[in-house]
């Protein structure tokens, strides 16, 4: 999505959303990229992606955290442990926070947020606890206050979130199955408040059937739902 500010908001199928601010930081989450069958192949990520974030840390959301960091000179943020796990990996660059805290990343504040959802990392040594799954707020110096749930079921304190940081847009799962479905995500947008919908972890995998069409129609004709395809920039 590409705001007055000049802030760009471009799907990489799944989770994974690059957002360049009007400044020019390049923040990636949650990438998923060579085994992701939405991923668009002929998409080339700029050549330097200033962070990456990690909402937890399920392999369709981190498998390629390191490979990215290293190329691109990325610093990976995440919550403690999580960021602890990807640097043995060796990303030289990285950033252990928690739920509530806030960082200050050039030309924006990220504020870690509360999600529902399970979180181990798995590898060759087996399953790890790298803490819990979390949400994230992106407040740029310049342009709308973006919101990017992770993985998650609506949860009654999207309230709150939506209260303390009032995000325009919202950057929801609707496939269901692992997350919220269509019916949960268009409570989340009411308890949220948001403008703007952008709906991510639909259509990767048969059983994430949810669609933009069917939350559309759930909403409230104030809420924007963008009806979009990987490597657009609704």
């Amino acid at each position: 999505m590409a705001s007055k500010t000049g802030l760009r908001i471009t799907w990489l199928g799944h989770a994974t959303v690059l957002v360049e601010t009007a400044k020019g930081t390049n923040i990636l989450i949650d990438p998923f990229m060579q085994n992701n069958p939405k991923y668009p192949k002929d998409y080339e990520l700029p050549s330097t992606i200033h962070y990456v974030l990690l909402s937890h840390g399920h392999g369709d959301h981190i498998s390629d955290a390191a490979p990215v960091a290293k190329k691109h000179g990325s610093t990976v943020v995440a919550i403690y442990e999580l960021s602890d796990f990807i640097k043995k990996q060796g990303v030289e660059k990285t950033i252990g926070m928690n739920l509530g805290g806030t960082v200050k990343l050039d030309d924006m504040s990220v504020t870690m947020v509360d999600a529902k959802h399970s979180s181990g990392a798995q590898d060759a040594a087996g399953t790890h606890y790298v803490g819990v799954a979390v949400g994230f707020i992106i407040t740029p110096d310049e342009g709308p206050v973006l919101y990017h749930a992770g993985d998650t079921c609506v949860f009654g304190d999207m309230r709150l979130i939506g209260e303390l940081y009032k995000p325009e847009i919202a950057m929801l799962p609707i496939g269901g199955h692992f997350t919220m479905d269509p019916k949960e995500g268009a409570m989340a947008a009411k308890l949220i408040g948001c403008k703007t919908v952008l709906p991510i972890h639909w259509g990767t995998f048969p059983m994430l059937t949810g669609t933009p069409q069917e939350l559309a129609s759930l909403v409230d004709t104030s809420v924007k739902v963008v009806h979009w395809s990987p490597g657009e920039t609704a």
